[in-house]
């Protein structure tokens, strides 16, 4: 496992995605027990996932597995991922609004959470990972630009000029005069399981669903807000750092409310 890790590494993997990744191997590794690996194996193991897991996080447990048949030197055993239809409408049930967004702010302020106040706006303003969080520096504070690098790719990240004000402002009160911005106690950069709980704590004050309140959903809010403003998927695909523009169009996805009211105002029914 170690080595798999390192492997993970090298080709440039996330923290996250190398941590899922471990996780997923050792799953199947308990599921197998003393069985011989095979490719038939493998199968009956992804038809076990099939009953009880939706197809998404089917296809993840395969992109594991996949990662670490090649990293064994066993390709041929690779499995086929699960086809799922593309949908036409986002789940307005998991989506934050950003009366929602304002909310949490507010109750992150009421409760004096000065970190998790500015960590939420910082991604919420730029749709920056919360993986990138680490990029967003005191340098990056005074210059008004990040220059974030994941999954092997390079891309500069703008600061709003008010964010950047706030930025530098909690650097000063916390006397960090370089290297990233958000850190624990220990001096760390915060990773997603901080910043996970810390949210979720606001939930009831806020008066927001706990399924919609989890990082990943204010990267997405700037992305439908962006889009919303702009109409420009092309650009927006590479302010998010994402390769395929098909991966953008999943966040600027419409809700089927907003689509029957486009509906309605075609006025095609006497």
């Amino acid at each position: 496992m170690k080595q798999f890790t390192e492997y993970l590494r090298v080709n440039e993997k996330s923290p996250a995605t190398v941590e899922k990744y471990r996780r997923e191997v050792r799953e199947f590794l308990s599921w197998l027990g003393d069985r011989k690996l095979t490719a038939e194996a493998l199968r009956d193991y992804k038809e076990a996932l099939i009953e009880k897991r939706a197809p998404a996080g089917v296809n993840g447990a395969v992109a594991a597995l996949n990662a670490w048949l090649d990293f064994l030197g066993k390709p041929e055993y690779r499995l086929k991922a699960v086809k799922v239809q593309r949908k036409i409408f986002r789940d307005e049930t998991k989506e934050l609004n950003q009366n929602e967004y304002r909310r949490l702010l507010a109750a992150a302020e009421r409760r004096g959470n000065d970190r998790l106040m500015l960590v939420m706006q910082t991604i919420c303003a730029t749709g920056i990972r919360v993986s990138e969080l680490r990029f967003i520096t005191a340098e990056a504070a005074r210059l008004g630009r990040a220059e974030v690098r994941n999954k092997g790719k390079s891309r500069t990240v703008f600061l709003p000029v008010k964010l950047q004000k706030l930025l530098l402002k909690y650097a000063r009160a916390k006397k960090i005069a370089a290297g990233p911005i958000f850190i624990t106690r220990n001096g760390k950069p915060l990773d997603r399981s901080n910043i996970w709980h810390d949210m979720k704590r606001l939930c009831q004050e806020a008066n927001v669903a706990e399924g919609k309140v989890f990082p990943h959903n204010l990267r997405h809010l700037f992305a439908r807000t962006f889009y919303g403003l702009e109409k420009d998927i092309v650009r927006l695909a590479d302010i998010l750092g994402h390769s395929s523009i098909n991966t953008t169009r999943i966040y600027t996805m419409e809700s089927g409310f907003e689509h029957r009211r486009q509906l309605d105002r075609m006025k095609l029914v006497i």
